[in-house]
């Protein structure tokens, strides 16, 4: 998908970089649970040059992009906003709001949360059979 999105790219000589590019880099990369030397050094560029990238200093180099998903990053995410799933679809806006604020919630919560979505995929089940 993203080396598809590159080479439709028409790259000029001083690219734009697009709005929270960096910011939502830095999210996949904390996701992972990298910090940014180990980011940068798994995708082959500098902390320095990753610490850039997030902070939206530098474009992306179209190398680093391609190499991104090899690295377990949703590129797509973090060139376009759109989470991509598993088979290749984007997540409803509605399904993004969802990982969005359950991300921004307390570990503790977050089992809550699941634990209490368990609950009720069950007694689908249980009704669905």
């Amino acid at each position: 998908m993203v080396k598809n999105l590159i080479k439709s790219m028409v790259v000029n000589k001083k690219m734009l970089i697009a709005d929270q590019v960096g910011e939502r880099l830095r999210e996949e990369r904390e996701r992972l649970g990298l910090n940014q030397t180990e980011f940068g050094a798994l995708l082959g560029v500098s902390r320095g040059t990753q610490k850039n990238y997030e902070q939206g200093a530098n474009s992306l180099d179209l190398r680093y992009v391609a190499a991104l998903e090899d690295c377990g990053v949703d590129a797509a995410f973090v060139l376009t906003g759109r989470r991509s799933t598993p088979l290749g679809q984007v997540f409803s806006t509605e399904e993004e709001k969802l990982i969005k604020q359950y991300r921004s919630i307390a570990p503790g919560d977050q089992e809550a949360i699941r634990r209490f979505l368990k609950a009720m995929a069950d007694d689908a089940d249980r009704q669905r059979n």
